[in-house]
């Protein structure tokens, strides 16, 4: 299998500091993925590929105003956890994207990421299609959810999807290589970074 980077875009899910970086509030829960993955190199590695080889690179951070107002005054789950840890607050160091994967010029940001879906609450399949991406390389937070809901989301959209498995990373080792293991294969095709490197000709 060939990628064309013509019709390709690399979609970098939640790589903001709340997550990546040590001092965020969610980053103790998911740094032992981190490490193990060491996503954030691998993640690298494909971003310099790709806006090498003339692919797209997209943005997707998750950010809210202060107070939360554009959700539900009741939150439970995964979100409850980003209210009641203060997470992803517009403006702040926390909901920036980490300083190694800032946007460079030539970039997509997308915006309005409100829940677990990066398709839901955005623009996003606006741009893909407007662009005439067929093919999209997905990577981020958390491995179980907004990476697992946007795979899912994709697939049943028609695109190609791909998810870098040593691009993401979850709360524990045991969702993380469960997602891989049963999830991934059935809404995408899964590929380390390097196997992706490798097929974008």
């Amino acid at each position: 299998m060939t990628i064309d980077p013509k019709t390709t875009a690399v979609v970098l899910i939640e790589y903001q500091n709340d997550f990546t970086t040590d001092g965020g509030v969610l980053h103790e829960a998911v740094s032992e993925v981190m490490q193990q993955t060491d996503m954030l190199a691998h993640t690298r590695a494909v971003v310099e590929a790709a806006r090498k080889a003339g692919a797209t690179v997209m943005h997707a951070p998750i950010t809210f105003a202060e107070g939360y107002g554009e959700i539900t005054n009741h939150p439970y789950g995964i979100l409850k956890g980003v209210v009641d840890g203060n997470a992803f607050v517009k403006g702040s160091w926390g909901a920036a994207i980490v300083d190694e994967l800032a946007p460079a010029d030539g970039d997509i940001l997308v915006e309005g990421k409100r829940g677990l879906d990066t398709f839901a609450s955005t623009n996003l399949d606006f741009i893909l299609r407007s662009k005439g991406i067929t093919t999209i390389a997905l990577g981020g937070f958390l491995t179980n959810c907004c990476v697992e809901s946007t795979m899912r989301s994709g697939y049943e959209n028609g695109y190609q999807v791909i998810t870098l498995s040593d691009c993401v990373a979850a709360t524990s080792i045991e969702e993380h290589e469960n997602a891989l293991k049963y999830d991934y294969p059935m809404f995408s095709r899964p590929m380390t970074a390097d196997e992706f490197i490798g097929q974008l000709a």
